[in-house]
């Protein structure tokens, strides 16, 4: 069973709410934005609490805001 599996297995979901524009920062912050589904300040996604998110969250932290939610 990979890591990611046993995280969707466990329910786990992060809230993610964009707080900082993503327009002055480089285009990469700018992909991983859109690569979490947000493009706006104050949009939000739910998404599955996996590797892949979690580095993706932490590229962007400072424009992001993150909730936990799940078992």
């Amino acid at each position: 069973m990979t890591t990611a599996t046993k995280t969707k297995a466990s329910g786990k979901t992060l809230t993610v709410t964009q707080i900082g524009s993503q327009y002055g920062n480089k285009s990469g912050m700018q992909a991983t934005l859109a690569g979490l589904g947000l493009g706006r300040v104050k949009s939000q996604r739910v998404l599955e609490d996996t590797p892949a998110v979690r580095g993706m969250i932490t590229k962007v932290r400072h424009l992001v805001r993150v909730e936990e939610k799940g078992k």
